[in-house]
């Protein structure tokens, strides 16, 4: 029997136990504990960027129905390297709306072809598939 005011020694299996326990606790901790993470790129990072902020200009000037900016604008932001593979698309994509609504049709599928390139899930939405003009160039390149 042991005195009253010592505490029963344990069993060195016990001990194991224990260690293997406490062990598995912290890995179990240590698992769930998240990366530290980049903070995410805003609007005001990518208007600092030449690049992004001509493809910007382009899209704006899609908008206004501007298309010699537009085509302007592309031109310079693919010029100034795009960091976005889906930024790269879009570019292309803007310069086929472009083309395509110039009659220049050979040169609208090979940007569609180019957007693809660049960016493999590039597709046009259900609206801008649909469109007279570009939609069969689009289709077209597609094949």
């Amino acid at each position: 029997m042991t005195p009253s005011n010592s505490l029963p020694r344990s069993s060195p299996f016990v001990r194991l136990a224990q260690a293997f326990t406490a062990l598995a606790i912290f890995a179990s901790l240590a698992a769930c504990e998240t990366p530290p993470s980049q903070a995410p790129v805003g609007l005001t990072d990518l208007t600092e960027r030449p690049a992004e902020r001509a493809l910007m200009g382009a899209m704006r000037a899609y908008d206004d129905a501007d298309y010699p900016a537009v085509e302007r604008q592309a031109n310079e932001a693919m010029k100034l390297g795009l960091r976005s593979n889906r930024d790269v698309a879009t570019a292309h994509k803007l310069r086929a709306f472009v083309y395509c609504t110039s009659n220049r049709l050979a040169a609208c599928e090979a940007e569609f072809r180019a957007a693809r390139a660049a960016d493999p899930a590039f597709v046009l939405s259900r609206a801008e598939a649909g469109h007279p003009v570009w939609g069969p160039v689009y289709l077209k390149s597609r094949q």
